[in-house]
C-alpha cells in the first residue's frame, strides 16, 4: 500500500496559531517594549532579565542579544516545548489508561427482568458523570493544574502568571476552538445532541462561575490579596460539582418524589379496593420502574446479540471460545466511549502509534489454527479421504481415495485393501476387489477402483466396506514411522434408482434453539431416486406460533430431482430475546408427486397411477417431525459474559512491561478512519507521518514504558507514577515557555494563554474530534469542556492558592495576586463564555435540532462565531496587557 506522505497531521494546528500570533504582536507593536508593574501601570521593560526557573537555569548572556541570537534561542526553546508537550501526551496516555482501568471496575447486581426473572449483570462501580469530573477531569487537565501549582511551590509561594494564564486560556481554547471545530466535523445533516443535559446546565454554570469567582476573589472581596477562606472555599467548590452533577445525572430526588407518590397512590388504590391482594405497606414500585438502567442493559443485551450473530455468520467454523473473543473486539469497537479513551486515541494517533482498539488477534488466529496444531514431524499418517461415498446403483465404475501426510513424504509405503460385505453382497451388488496400493516417493495420494452392479429389481439402499491393512516402508528417513489413522475403513453406500423412491425424515422429533436465526431439517429419499419428485410440506403450529411470531410459517415444496437423494427445509426461528422454553410446533410432508418433462416446463404424471406399488413415489415412516425451540443456553451464556466482559480497560490497560516495550517500538497507522483498516477489513499500513512522529517521539515511548503496567495495584500503581512524570514534565515546560516568552519578549500571561494553552489542549481537541463523529450523542465532546473548565479553577487555582494561602497566613503575612491583566482577561472569558453556551442552547432548537452538526451554513456560521470569540479574547488579552487599552 503506497504511503499517504500528504495526510494531514494534528501537528499542523499546533504550528499554526504561533504564526498568526507573531503576525499580532507586530501589528501591536514592540511587545518588550511595555509591561505592567505590581500596581497594574505601565512600565518599560526593554532590560527586564529573564528569570531562572523551577528546573531550568537563565541562558547566558541574557542581556543585550542581537537578533539572531535571539532567534535561534527562540527556535531551540520552541522546538522543546513541542517536544515536551509531546512527551506530556505519552505519559498522559499511560495515565487514562490508568484511569480507565480504574474507573471501570465493576460489581455484580441483581436486574429485575420483565417477566420476573432475576439477572445478574456487572455495572461499573464509578459513576459515569462522577468519573468524568474527578479522574477523567484530573487526567485530561493534569498539566493545566499541575502547572498551576508547580509555579507557586517554585516561585516560593508568590503568585506567578503562567499558572492562572494557561487555566483561563486553556479554558478559552476548550469552550470556543474545540466545541467550534466539533460542530463542524459532523457530516452534514446529522446533528449530535447532548444527552445528559442537566449535567450539562450544571457543569456549565460552575464553569463560567468559576472564573467569575476568581474575578470576585482578586478584585471584589480582597483586591489584590487572596485569603485563607477565599482559596479553600474555591476548592470547596469542586466536590460540590461534583455532588451536583451526580444529582442531575441520577435525579435521585425525582426518583424519591416518584417512589413516595406511588406508594401513597398505591395505599389509597388499597383502601378503594382496587388492590385486593397487595400489601400498601409494600406497595412501593419497582426503582427500575423510573429507572433507564433497565432499559439501558435490555438495549446493550439486544446490541450484543445482534453482534454475536453477525460474527457467527462471517465465521461458521470458528469455536465458541474463538467466537466469543471476536464479539467482544466488536462490542468494544461499536459501543460507547469514555472520555479517556478519546484522549489516548487523540494521542496514539499524533505519535504514530495507531488505534486503541486494532484488528482483533483473534481473527488472525483463525487463519493459522492448523498451522499452530502440534504434530509429530516423525509420523506418517495414511487414512481414506473421504472415508464415506455416496454413489447412485447405476454408477458403474468409481474411484476411492488413500492419502498420507507427516513424515518422509520421500518413503516408498505400500499396503494392501480389501472390500467387506454390509447390506450389500458381493457378486450380486458389487464386484470383490483386493489388492496393493504403492506410494511412491514425493506421492501423498493414490487411488483404485471399484465396480457398482446395476439391476432392475427394486430393492432397498444397501452397503458394503473397504478396509487397509499391512503397512510396509521402503527407504526414506529410518526415524520415520508410518500408521494407519481414521477413518482406515471407508463406507460405500449403494442408493437404488431404479424406482422413484421413499421419502421421510432423519427423526421425528428436533431441537433448535431460540438464538440459531434459521433451522435446517433434512428430507432423504431411500429406495429409490430415478425421476423428479415434489415433495409438499408445511408447519403445524403447536406451542410455538408462526406467522413471525415464534418462527416463520411456511407451506412450500422440495423438487427432488434424478438420482438426488437428499434435501432441507429451512424455517426460520424468531428470537423474542424471552429465553423462552420447550415451546414446539411441526413439519408435516405431503404426498409426494411424481413429475415429468413437457418442453421447458414440469407437469405431474398421471400415468404414475399405472406404475407398480413398488416403484411409485411414497412417504417413509418418519412423515412428521416435532420440532422444539428451547432456551440457548449457550448462547445466552455468552452474551451474559460479554454483559461481563465488554469493558474497555481489557484493551487500554497493560498487563507485561514486555507489552509496554513492545507498543513502545512498534509503529501503526494513525488513520483513525475505518478503525485503522481498509476495504478489505485489514490493518492500514503507516503513512510518511506516522513513521515521522514515532521516530521523533520514540524516547519518550520507551522511556514511559518503564511505568508500572495498569495491572498492578488495579492501575493504582500507574496511577500515581504517571502524574508524578506529568509533573516533571509540566514542571520543564513552564521554564521552556517563560524562557521562550522573554526571549522574543512575551510575558508570561500571554505565553500562557497562546502557547502553553494551546500545546496542553491538544489531544483534548482530537478527543473530542474523534468522540463527536464517533458518539451517537455529543456529552463526550462537549459535555466534559465545560466539566474540564470548572475542574482547572476549582483544582488548579484551589489547591495552589490554598497552599500559598495557608503558607502566607502561617508567616503572618498576605498572599499577593495582581489583579489587572487576569481580571480582565477572566472578565472577558466569562462574557464569552455566556455568549457561547446560549448559542449552543439555541442550536437544540429548530431548524439546527443540535448542539453539534446540522445543515451546512448553521455549521458554518457557528464555528465562524466560536473562532471569532477565540480570536478577540486573545487580542484583547494581549492589548490589555501590553497597555492599549485599559483594563481593570
Amino acid at each position: 500500500m503506497a504511503s499517504q506522505c500528504g495526510r494531514s497531521h494534528p501537528l499542523a494546528l499546533l504550528l499554526s496559531p504561533p504564526v498568526l500570533l507573531f503576525l499580532l504582536l507586530c501589528l501591536v507593536g514592540d511587545a518588550s517594549a511595555v509591561k505592567r508593574d505590581a500596581n497594574g501601570t505601565c512600565k518599560s521593560s526593554a532590560n527586564t532579565k529573564c528569570q531562572p526557573g523551577v528546573m531550568l537555569p537563565v541562558w547566558q548572556p541574557s542581556l543585550n542579544l542581537s537578533f539572531g541570537d535571539k532567534l535561534a534561542r527562540a527556535v531551540v526553546y520552541f522546538s522543546c516545548l513541542i517536544y515536551c508537550f509531546l512527551g506530556v501526551s505519552i505519559i498522559a496516555d499511560r495515565f487514562m489508561a490508568a484511569i480507565e482501568v480504574i474507573t471501570s471496575k465493576e460489581k455484580d447486581v441483581v436486574v429485575k427482568m420483565k417477566d420476573g426473572t432475576k439477572q445478574v449483570v456487572s455495572v461499573r462501580i464509578w459513576n459515569e458523570t462522577v468519573s468524568n469530573l474527578t479522574l477523567m477531569a484530573l487526567g485530561s487537565s493534569a498539566p493545566e493544574i499541575l502547572l498551576s501549582i508547580i509555579e507557586i511551590c517554585g516561585k516560593k509561594f508568590e503568585a506567578g502568571d503562567l499558572g492562572p494564564g494557561t487555566i483561563v486560556g486553556s479554558a478559552a481554547f476548550n469552550l470556543f476552538i474545540i466545541i467550534g471545530l466539533c460542530v463542524y466535523v459532523i457530516p452534514n445533516g446529522e446533528i449530535r445532541r447532548i444527552k445528559h443535559l442537566l449535567v450539562f446546565f450544571v457543569t456549565a454554570s460552575f464553569s463560567v462561575f468559576a472564573y467569575l469567582w476568581m474575578y470576585m476573589i482578586i478584585d471584589i472581596f480582597s483586591p489584590g490579596r487572596v485569603q485563607v477562606w477565599e482559596a479553600v472555599l474555591t476548592f470547596a467548590f469542586f466536590p460540590l460539582t461534583v455532588l451536583l452533577a451526580y444529582v442531575a445525572d441520577t435525579k435521585i430526588f425525582f426518583k424519591s418524589f416518584l417512589k413516595k407518590h406511588y406508594t401513597a397512590r398505591s395505599a389509597k388504590a388499597y383502601q378503594d379496593g382496587e388492590l385486593e391482594m397487595q400489601n400498601p405497606e409494600t406497595a412501593v414500585v419497582d426503582p427500575s420502574a423510573v429507572d433507564t438502567d433497565l432499559s439501558d442493559f435490555e438495549k446493550t443485551r439486544h446490541d450484543y446479540i445482534e453482534i454475536l450473530r453477525e460474527i457467527r455468520k462471517k465465521h461458521p467454523n470458528a469455536d465458541p471460545k474463538m467466537l466469543e473473543e471476536m464479539a467482544q473486539m466488536e462490542v468494544l469497537n461499536r459501543g460507547p466511549k469514555s472520555r479517556a479513551f478519546y484522549r489516548m486515541q487523540a494521542t496514539r494517533q499524533l505519535t504514530g502509534s495507531g488505534n486503541v482498539i486494532k484488528k482483533s488477534k483473534v481473527e488472525r488466529r483463525l487463519s493459522v489454527a492448523v498451522e499452530e496444531q502440534e504434530e509429530d514431524p516423525n509420523l506418517q499418517k495414511i487414512f481414506f479421504d473421504p472415508g464415506h461415498y455416496t454413489v447412485m446403483e447405476n454408477v458403474g465404475t468409481f474411484s476411492l481415495t488413500v492419502s498420507r501426510s507427516g513424515g518422509d513424504l520421500n518413503a516408498v509405503v505400500r499396503l494392501d485393501y480389501h472390500t467387506v460385505d454390509g447390506t450389500a453382497t458381493a457378486g450380486d451388488d458389487y464386484v470383490a476387489a483386493q489388492g496393493t496400493l504403492v506410494f511412491h516417493s514425493g506421492e501423498k495420494h493414490c487411488q483404485f477402483s471399484l465396480t457398482i452392479i446395476d439391476d432392475d429389481v427394486f430393492e432397498e439402499d444397501e452397503h458394503f466396506y473397504v478396509e487397509l491393512s499391512n503397512i510396509r516402508v521402503e527407504g526414506g528417513d529410518p526415524e520415520t514411522r508410518v500408521e494407519l489413522a481414521d477413518p482406515i475403513r471407508a463406507t460405500i453406500m449403494v442408493l437404488d434408482d431404479d424406482h422413484a423412491g421413499i421419502f421421510h425424515f432423519e427423526v421425528t422429533e428436533a431441537t433448535v434453539h431460540e438464538a440459531i436465526g434459521e433451522a435446517e431439517f433434512k428430507v432423504q429419499r431411500s429406495s429409490g431416486a430415478r425421476g423428479i419428485v415434489r415433495l409438499p410440506f408445511k408447519t403445524v403450529d403447536g406451542t410455538a406460533k408462526g406467522d413471525g411470531n415464534d418462527f416463520d410459517s411456511v407451506k412450500d415444496y422440495l423438487e427432488f430431482h434424478n438420482d438426488e437423494t437428499e434435501k432441507t427445509i429451512k424455517i426460520r426461528i424468531i428470537d423474542d430475546e424471552e429465553y423462552e422454553k420447550n415451546e414446539f410446533f411441526f413439519i408435516e410432508l405431503g404426498d409426494p408427486i411424481l413429475m415429468k418433462r413437457v418442453g421447458h416446463h414440469l407437469e405431474e404424471d398421471r400415468e404414475c397411477s399405472q406404475i407398480d406399488e413398488g416403484g411409485r413415489p411414497k412417504l417413509g415412516e418418519f412423515v412428521k417431525i416435532k420440532v422444539t425451540i428451547i432456551e440457548s443456553t449457550e448462547f445466552k451464556n455468552t452474551v451474559d459474559r460479554m454483559l461481563k466482559k465488554a469493558n474497555l480497560s481489557l484493551v487500554v490497560g497493560t498487563s507485561s512491561w514486555k507489552e509496554q516495550f513492545i507498543e513502545a517500538i512498534t509503529v501503526s497507522s494513525g488513520d483513525d478512519e475505518d478503525g485503522g483498516a481498509d476495504e478489505d477489513g485489514e490493518e492500514k499500513l503507516p503513512s510518511c507521518v506516522d513513521y515521522v512522529m514515532h521516530f521523533l517521539t520514540i524516547f519518550w515511548k520507551l522511556l514511559f514504558a518503564f511505568v508500572p503496567p495498569t495491572d498492578y495495584l488495579s492501575g493504582w500503581l500507574c496511577f500515581t507514577v504517571s502524574i508524578s512524570g506529568i509533573g516533571l514534565l509540566t514542571a520543564l515546560i513552564g521554564d521552556l515557555a517563560s524562557s521562550f516568552g522573554c526571549t522574543v519578549g512575551l510575558t508570561d500571561a500571554v505565553t500562557a494563554i497562546t502557547f502553553v494553552a494551546l500545546g496542553t489542549s491538544l489531544p483534548d481537541t482530537f478527543a473530542s474530534k474523534v468522540a463527536a463523529i464517533g458518539d451517537s450523542n455529543a456529552d463526550s465532546s462537549v459535555g466534559n469542556v465545560t466539566g474540564s473548565n470548572a475542574v482547572n479553577v476549582f483544582l488548579g487555582i484551589g489547591v495552589a492558592w490554598s497552599i500559598a494561602a495557608i503558607y502566607h497566613w502561617s508567616n503572618g503575612s498576605e498572599f499577593l495576586v495582581e489583579s489587572g491583566s487576569l481580571g480582565f482577561s477572566v472578565t472577558v472569558f466569562c462574557v464569552e463564555a455566556l455568549v457561547a453556551i446560549m448559542i449552543m442552547m439555541l442550536r437544540r432548537l429548530k431548524p439546527v435540532g443540535g448542539e453539534l452538526g446540522g445543515p451546512f451554513v448553521p455549521k458554518v456560521i457557528t464555528t465562524t462565531v466560536f473562532l471569532g470569540l477565540w480570536v478577540t479574547y486573545i487580542i484583547l488579552s494581549a492589548l490589555e496587557n501590553y497597555c492599549y487599552i485599559d483594563g481593570f
